[in-house]
């Protein structure tokens, strides 16, 4: 691949991490979801348990959110990275920082987990820690989308120009 065509790549990777992030939004809410399923699943007694097990709640929790963790890492390295190819330049913002935010409180949460299963405490921390993941991520669409609105008007005006 030659530089022409890394060239024509280029406006196209702007749209790289927003789709990215969308996605890890969605996958974020499943994860919680599995999460919820667990708690559930570790307070029921008899047969409604004995259901709730056969669902593999925690295995599944575990193995998405291993994943997010390592696709929001990417991702938001990947956001950076566009953002500097783009413009020469890392743009300081309070994106920025709820990304890097994001990115510690995922991966503080689980680094937490082998320490789950002895203190309960540890738990409530983790859980704390994700949903406030969550609300940032909330947010983050929110300044995501602004941000994508302004480069599209940028490529508008640069294409009629």
């Amino acid at each position: 691949m030659n530089l022409e065509s890394l060239a024509a790549l280029k406006p196209y990777l702007s749209f790289f991490h927003p789709i990215t992030m969308w996605i890890l939004l969605a996958l974020a809410l499943y994860t919680l979801y599995l999460g919820v399923q667990v708690r559930r699943t570790r307070l029921a007694e008899g047969e409604s348990k004995k259901e709730l097990i056969k669902g593999r709640f925690a295995i599944r929790h575990h193995q998405i959110g291993s994943i997010f963790l390592a696709l929001i890492v990417m991702g938001a390295v990947g956001g950076i990275t566009v953002t500097y190819l783009n413009s020469g330049k890392i743009v300081i913002s309070p994106h920025l920082f709820a990304g890097l935010a994001i990115v510690s409180l995922v991966s503080t949460s689980a680094a937490l987990v082998p320490f789950m299963q002895k203190k309960t405490w540890v738990r409530s921390i983790h859980v704390s820690l994700n949903l406030g993941v969550l609300g940032l991520f909330g947010w983050q669409a929110i300044t995501g989308v602004q941000i994508v609105q302004k480069i599209v008007g940028q490529m508008m005006t640069n294409s009629a120009g």
